[in-house]
């Protein structure tokens, strides 16, 4: 599989994976969706919020450019309808980049300044897997808030080979 093949098919796995993590989480009260569980980022409201702004800032990077930083435990989107519609948006944003990246993409290190402030040049071949694991690790956490939350058992299914191709 080519490069830009096995990011194509990250992006495409981001979204799946959104899709369902987001259908569970709509099965849950508002005020479940945003209770301290004592995770990282409070809540899965909390969680999901920052994924979004995490993606936000590496697609502004990705294209060139820098994204105001807003803290990354902010909530940028109070309202669930809201923060899913602006999810279903940065995830077609993700697939489009990744079906037709720009050229030299992958050639040429990324410069850019994290929200401490510090300058980073960090090569594609880091940067790029890191962004998909950081989307994968923080699912992760909703997953796991998800069950505490009392979906137990009927959780959706993240796993990328059943998301990509789920069983018959």
């Amino acid at each position: 599989m080519r490069n830009d093949d096995l990011w194509r098919q990250y992006a495409r796995y981001n979204t799946l994976a959104n899709q369902r993590l987001y259908a569970a989480a709509a099965g849950l009260t508002d005020a479940d969706r945003k209770r301290d569980v004592g995770a990282f980022f409070g809540s899965l409201h909390g969680t999901l919020n920052h994924l979004l702004i995490g993606d936000g800032i590496w697609m502004a990077r990705f294209a060139g450019g820098e994204a105001p930083s807003t803290g990354l435990d902010a909530i940028v989107h109070d309202s669930f309808d809201a923060l899913h519609a602006a999810r279903i948006e940065m995830d077609t944003r993700i697939e489009a980049f990744f079906a037709e990246p720009p050229s030299g993409f992958f050639d040429q290190p990324f410069r850019y300044i994290n929200n401490e402030g510090r300058v980073f040049d960090d090569p594609p071949a880091l940067i790029v897997p890191h962004f998909f694991n950081h989307q994968t690790h923080h699912r992760g956490q909703a997953h796991a808030i998800l069950s505490q939350l009392g979906l137990g058992r009927s959780t959706p299914v993240l796993d990328m080979h059943r998301v990509l191709k789920p069983d018959p």
